[in-house]
């Protein structure tokens, strides 16, 4: 039990520490461009990459 008290309170303070961040006008975090997401024939969402056409 002391051991999921002491993950839980690492994880909340984690989450406090971004909050203030955010709260202080820092810009919140987002996700990287790349991964699966960016693979070749997938078009990205978030950039221009995947947006070639696919090779037939």
């Amino acid at each position: 039990m002391e051991t999921f008290l002491l993950t839980f309170l690492i994880f909340l303070l984690a989450v406090g520490g971004l909050a203030i961040g955010v709260l202080f006008g820092r810009a919140p975090l987002k996700g990287s461009c790349g991964g699966l997401a960016c693979a070749k024939g997938i078009s990205c969402g978030a950039c221009q990459r995947g947006k070639e056409a696919p090779d037939d």
